[in-house]
């Protein structure tokens, strides 16, 4: 009965707001504005998706680490330029080109800090689990993991750069600050890049649900048990690819999402209810509210649960901001 009232509750979310918002503004129609306005050039095609070898680390750009404090508990984060390297000066993202990923977002502080208080309250681990950080940029989520057992991290970002100069480097120096060195550690680290609408092609225990029937009932051994996720509902536009991607990877029937994000992206019009928007359209998900965190450093960012409804308990997956 409590599932079906958190179904009923999220019926209320709507992808695109009926208010004229400036955040909307971007989705006006040619032929109803002004003559003089016209739409802007459709982004370039994504590059093609590649796996970066562990070892592919360029000593050419210039890469410093600083330690990060969450609650108690240190990582190591690395910093780039993005001048450097996409030839960019002072932006978080350019589409179809850099997609944020050198930047480090408040939400993977946020899920790490969640993560870590699920493992010590015995309500999560990560021993012997296949774990894919979705949207990875310094992987500081996936390190987690990796340093708590998970025998698969594959971290996954749009562009292979991001992955080359920060990720890598950055999963390196986190692991020789630790006891055991990367190359002897028992966790398969893996490294992927390219768009969502096609990665699932290239990462090794994806499912196409859609085709293979074992998939459909649960049947598969493919997908991952955890998937990490820290501010990637940013843009309106790619939330059903992010989506499909998830139902592409996630393992069946008890594969879990754990992501954080900002309740909205003002300018982009994503969001974290944006994307419950589209997880209750699909009709076999519901999600609810777990905490928000105000702490002025942005705008408002959330936390919440969902898992597929009870007449769909063969695939078991539960999502969690």
């Amino acid at each position: 009965m409590a599932e079906k009232s958190e179904k009923a509750a999220f019926e209320t979310f709507q992808l695109f707001s009926s208010s004229s918002s400036d955040d909307n503004s971007q989705f006006r129609f040619g032929f109803l504005d002004s003559s003089e306005t016209s739409l802007p050039p459709p982004p370039p095609p994504p590059p093609p998706c590649v796996e970066v070898p562990l070892t592919e680390v360029s000593s050419s750009v210039r890469y410093t680490v600083e330690p990060v404090n969450l609650n108690g508990f240190t990582l190591l984060k690395g910093r780039v330029n993005t001048q450097e390297i996409f030839a960019l000066s002072n932006s978080d993202l350019v589409p179809g080109k850099y997609e944020g990923g050198l930047k480090l977002w408040e939400g993977s502080l946020d899920l790490v800090k969640a993560l870590r208080s699920e493992v010590q309250n015995g309500l999560l681990s990560f021993q012997g689990k296949g774990v894919l950080e979705i949207g990875c940029g310094h992987g500081l989520p996936g390190i987690l993991a990796c340093l708590e057992g998970a025998a698969v991290v594959h971290f996954q970002d749009f562009n292979a750069e991001v992955l080359q100069y920060l990720t890598i480097p950055n999963v390196n120096a986190n692991f020789s600050d630790k006891s055991s060195d990367l190359a002897t550690n028992a966790t398969e680290v893996r490294f992927f890049a390219g768009d969502w609408s096609q990665i699932h092609q290239l990462l090794p225990h994806a499912c196409d649900n859609e085709k293979d029937e074992a998939c459909m009932t649960g049947q598969s051994t493919a997908g991952y048990d955890i998937i990490l996720m820290a501010e990637t509902v940013y843009s309106i536009s790619s939330l059903p690819t992010l989506y499909e991607l998830i139902k592409k990877t996630i393992g069946r029937p008890h594969g879990v999402v754990y992501m954080a994000a900002k309740k909205y992206y003002f300018g982009v019009g994503g969001g974290s209810r944006r994307f419950l928007s589209v997880v209750a359209n699909d009709g076999i998900m519901v999600a609810s509210l777990v905490a928000e965190v105000t702490d002025g450093s942005s705008n408002v960012r959330e936390r919440h649960t969902a898992k597929y409804f009870p007449s769909e308990t063969q695939y078991g997956c539960e999502i969690s901001w």
